[in-house]
């Protein structure tokens, strides 16, 4: 669905809560009748382990496990930054309100 032409266009008349709403069932709707999970997001899981290949090791010089259990590392120290802020955030929200 990435090509222009090939968008969904927005129904008239929907609220925004109406297109979230449908958005949920459709996503819920797909997900039941997903068999393997795991499967359906190995694509974008090797994906994004892959950006964190390409930061660890640029020129691809390091052996592929090693690469791979550096990357590993380089994910969950950024899995931990976003856990951080978002905790920050939490936490100036609550403050303020």
């Amino acid at each position: 669905m990435s090509e222009p032409s090939q968008r969904r266009v927005r129904k008239p008349g929907q609220t925004a809560q109406q297109r979230r709403y449908r958005a949920r069932l459709a996503a819920h709707a797909s997900w039941a009748n997903t068999s393997d999970r795991t499967a359906r997001t190995a694509a974008g899981t090797a994906a994004f382990l892959e950006r964190f290949e390409r930061q660890v090791d640029p020129e691809g010089a390091l052996p592929p496990n090693v690469r791979q259990q550096m990357a590993v590392h380089a994910r969950t120290a950024y899995m931990l930054q976003l856990a951080k802020r978002s905790a920050e955030a939490r936490r100036r929200k609550r403050s303020e309100g």
